[in-house]
């Protein structure tokens, strides 16, 4: 397994079971994820077809990005590989550490079933309205994913969070590089309940969106991915992230340093 350091973020190529397994345990403070979905169907011909027939409309600017792998399982081999994952993740963290994972409308219930199979105390599902979803005629829009959520064993109230919304809205981002790439903001929103300099993993971390948040926001990031082509995008957008973040504190650093500390 390939590792990859930036700044405070460190970058798995490899599997991500043999990377979860790997972590000391009690090491992390927040599992959120992008996991595959196996969906797009109700019958396995339906979800082993090409990611890009499954999640893009036919007229989609987004047709020419790589495919990816992991998301043609059965619904029963889906449920006990998730079950295995979670359970591994579940090890790497920290008592009362959350547990978010993204899934669709297909999955929600058997992935409110894995995240407790795998020993979570399940907590809720939150909702991201997609406001781009395409209607149909009708039909109720399906404009959202969800965010089936859990905890490490008992949760304590964590006052320096504050309180988080329970229900988000935001735009699928247009100039994508992944196709099923989240918008930053909205993983900025996820990150938030993690604690100030606290480690966020992300098994699946696909073009590297939740490390860009943890970044942008100040956690360390540990993160995995599969494919040589999705890790190589995740390292230069959590670099770049970094470098922004640099430039940004850099000002606020020499404001506050003594008077004869300053550089002409």
């Amino acid at each position: 397994m390939f590792r990859e350091k930036i700044g405070d973020a460190i970058l798995y190529r490899g599997d991500a079971l043999e990377m979860l397994q790997s972590l000391d345990a009690q090491s992390v403070d927040a599992l959120i994820t992008d996991p595959p979905y196996s969906s797009g169907g109700a019958f396995r011909g339906d979800r082993v077809m090409d990611t890009r027939s499954k999640y893009l409309q036919s007229d989609s600017g987004n047709l020419a990005l790589e495919n990816f792998g992991g998301d043609n399982r059965d619904q029963r081999n889906f449920h006990f590989w998730s079950c295995l994952w979670a359970a591994a993740a579940l090890r790497a963290c920290k008592p009362g550490a959350p547990g978010l994972l993204f899934t669709d409308w297909r999955q929600l219930p058997v992935s409110t079933d894995y995240l407790q199979g795998g020993g979570w105390v399940w907590r809720g599902v939150v909702p991201w309205f997609k406001r781009s979803a395409r209607p149909q005629l009708g039909r109720f829009t399906a404009a959202c994913e969800y965010v089936v959520w859990g905890s490490a064993g008992p949760m304590p109230l964590e006052r320096g969070i504050g309180v988080l919304p329970g229900f988000y809205q935001y735009t699928p981002p247009a100039n994508r590089e992944h196709i099923t790439q989240k918008p930053v903001e909205l993983m900025a929103d996820m990150v938030r309940i993690c604690s100030a300099g606290g480690v966020v993993l992300d098994p699946f971390m696909g073009s590297g969106t939740t490390g860009v948040a943890a970044v942008q926001l100040g956690r360390r990031f540990i993160g995995c991915e599969q494919s040589p082509h999705f890790f190589d995008v995740a390292c230069r957008r959590i670099e770049a992230a970094l470098q922004s973040r640099r430039m940004f504190d850099a000002p606020a650093a020499a404001r506050s340093l003594p008077l004869d500390m300053e550089t002409p």
